[in-house]
């Protein structure tokens, strides 16, 4: 610890921090009416129990009611707001953490047609493309108001015993104003810097008068950006120098990019396939130039990255937000010498497109993140006997089994046909963008075998294999195989997107990918035909392609289908497919109307999703104590299974993930968690 530069103390002004790992300000959308209750207290509290020094909260708590929440906001415009947070900064004292909050405008960052419909301010009637909305030029006495607003937030925040607050600068109503592309004002808020800055010191000027001086105050915003029509580098340094000048504020949170569309928010919030901490060698110059404290976070997802920005001075505080939502205890797990238990952030950005389409924050293999009023972090060892579990299956779903009931404390066995663990995460980890993901595989058979798993590969159980280890419970977690067969005619002569990820199949000069799915698997396999050099048409039923991706990972599959010429369809079915001389005749039809039309293709890619792989499954049912039953009202509720539809079985028997029906690698791990974690 003495040596450890992430574990050195930071004071920032009379505040000492205990460590240099923060989280920073988002917003996970676990609010209830715009309030900070029980489940967003407990989450902040879990990140406070796992030794972080700064959790930041909301993402950001809006300060006006003309800012309706866009993202799940915090209500901080009003009083009942004070005793939510007190609680939650009081926990998060008692286990060392400070706790600060990001206020903000939202500007034109939101929507008209919510909350109490009234219309979206900006500093000029200048839509942002995400929200669609078109918003009204603010006037004098708006500006007056959100003034005003903003220093009353900020004594609420004071009131309820935070340690500090940030305003959010970039994107929202504030730094609106500085920049070219959104103010296109004729009055004293446009022109010169000055002018452009002077809504944000009167901000900044009357939350200094109304907290006093020793409340600290900090900016997240935007230095750079990275726009030809916005600031430039020059621009965000002269600000970030000039906000430092008038003695307001006590930190800098720095951002570069710009959030205009999803392929610039890509830029800011980077995820999976891409540079890890792109920005940090700009943050870094920004305290250079300065000399102030500074603050940054984009995927800075690992501990190696983060020491080396507070080791090289390019940080005061290391933001690891997202590498938070997969392990909130990061900082324990260093300072006890455990950093190879960390549970690693890979990038799916699964929290954050969940975020922004209006969902609750879940990351994609920790699901008792936003769930810790049931789901514990740490799996306890259980006070029942101990038990014999046979697990069959060695993807998410099966070794989110095997770790949690050799946690738990149970003899357990895991038979895998292939030789090694992953399932469908070797599948899909195969694309070089995704290839971080296999962390999801490798953390849980590394936690398997330091648990002491039998981990039994290169075998394909079947029911005596099972019966012969006479098991007291019996988990089937064999997942799915691809369903192409969902056409009129001519199934057979399709290929499926597993065939094209895993090389079983190479992909056509000329293919048509029917994606009935939405999610990633077809589009991964549509990314490796583009690739390829192929033309490739993608035909979807839906209203818009991948209606389950969220709009940051649409990003990356988009700029390969841009690239590379890709022609996508929509409103339309693939209903047959036949042979034509030496190549394949698709035809396509609509839910619209009643006509068709026809592709000459050479190669058609099917997906639509999978079918359980259950034979294991049903030969064991008729032998189980409950017949395969689960009792739906003890699972969603983490009690113990109980059903007894067969006195005469010798066992237990439940199956989990895909192999039940086709979802996700979140669901299949939460299934195991359910399950097992009663056990």
């Amino acid at each position: 610890m003495r040596e450890d530069p992430l574990l050195q103390p930071y004071k920032l002004k009379h505040l000492t921090l205990r460590n240099r790992i923060m989280s920073t300000a988002h917003e996970p959308n676990y609010a209830h009416d715009g309030m900070p209750g029980e489940r967003y207290r407990r989450y902040h509290v879990e990140k406070a129990k796992g030794g972080i020094a700064l959790t930041m909260t909301a993402g950001s708590a809006v300060v006006s009611p003309d800012s309706p929440p866009s993202f799940g906001n915090l209500l901080a415009y009003r009083d009942e707001i004070v005793p939510h947070l007190k609680r939650l900064s009081e926990e998060c004292h008692e286990h060392g953490a400070a706790v600060m909050i990001q206020l903000t405008h939202l500007g034109r960052r939101t929507s008209w047609n919510q909350s109490d419909w009234l219309p979206v301010l900006a500093p000029s009637p200048v839509r942002e493309p995400a929200h669609r909305s078109f918003p009204k030029e603010a006037e004098d006495w708006d500006i007056a108001r959100i003034v005003r607003d903003y220093a009353a937030a900020a004594q609420r925040m004071q009131e309820a015993g935070l340690d500090g607050i940030e305003l959010e600068c970039y994107g929202h109503f504030l730094d609106g104003f500085w920049s070219p592309a959104t103010n296109k004002r004729r009055d004293d808020y446009n022109g010169s810097l000055d002018n452009r800055l002077r809504f944000a010191i009167q901000v900044y000027g009357a939350i200094r008068e109304a907290v006093g001086p020793d409340f600290i105050v900090g900016s997240r915003l935007v230095a750079d950006e990275d726009w030809d029509k916005g600031l430039s580098r020059e621009d965000g340094i002269e600000i970030c120098q000039r906000l430092v000048a008038t003695g307001h504020i006590d930190f800098l949170n720095v951002i570069r990019g710009h959030v205009e569309s999803d392929v610039a928010l890509s830029r800011v919030i980077p995820l999976g396939g891409m540079r890890s901490a792109p920005h940090l060698d700009f943050a870094g110059e920004v305290r250079a130039e300065t000399k102030f404290p500074v603050f940054h976070a984009a995927r800075i997802s690992d501990v190696a990255t983060a020491r080396h920005a507070i080791a090289e001075g390019k940080l005061d505080m290391v933001g690891m937000t997202r590498a938070h939502m997969a392990d909130p205890h990061i900082a324990l797990k260093v300072i006890e010498g455990r950093e190879h238990d960390i549970r690693p952030c890979v990038g799916a950005t699964y929290c954050l497109d969940r975020i922004y389409e209006g969902h609750e924050a879940l990351c994609i293999h920790n699901p008792a993140t936003g769930r810790e009023a049931a789901i514990p972090h740490e799996v306890p060892k259980s006070d029942a006997p101990g038990k014999k579990i046979v697990i069959v299956g060695a993807g998410p779903a099966g070794l989110e089994a095997a770790r949690v009931c050799a946690a738990r404390g149970h003899e357990t066995i895991l038979f895998e046909a292939a030789s090694e663990a992953g399932g469908q995460i070797r599948l899909l980890a195969r694309s070089k963008r995704r290839a971080e993901m296999i962390g999801i595989a490798d953390w849980r058979a590394g936690q398997c075998e330091r648990l002491g798993v039998d981990m039994r590969f290169n075998t394909l159980a079947e029911a005596q294999d099972v019966l012969a280890e006479k098991p007291d419970v019996v988990i089937v977690a064999t997942g799915g195989l691809p369903n192409t067969d969902i056409l009129e005619a001519g199934s057979g002569l399709a290929v499926s997107s597993w065939d094209i990820l895993a090389g079983d199949a190479k992909p056509g000069d000329n293919v048509l990918l029917y994606d009935d799915n939405g999610a990633h698997p077809g589009m991964q396999a549509a990314e490796a035909i583009a690739k390829s050099g192929g033309a490739l048409e993608i035909v979807s039923p839906e209203r818009f392609f991948a209606p389950e991706l969220g709009g940051l990972n649409h990003v990356k599959y988009a700029e390969v289908f841009a690239k590379h010429g890709v022609r996508v369809t929509i409103n339309t079915r693939l209903l047959r497919i036949e042979r034509a001389g030496n190549g394949l005749r698709a035809t396509l039809g609509s839910d619209y109307d009643a006509r068709t039309e026809t592709r000459d293709v050479d190669q058609v890619v099917v997906e639509h999703a999978t079918l359980p792989l259950d034979g294991l499954y049903f030969a064991l049912k008729e032998t189980s104590i409950n017949r395969g039953e689960l009792d739906h009202g003890a699972f969603v509720k983490l009690k113990p299974q109980s059903i007894v539809a067969n006195p005469d079985g010798g066992f237990r028997l439940y199956r989990v993930g895909d192999a039940v029906a086709s979802r996700n690698i979140h669901a299949a791990i939460y299934d195991s968690q359910r399950l097992c974690l009663p056990m």
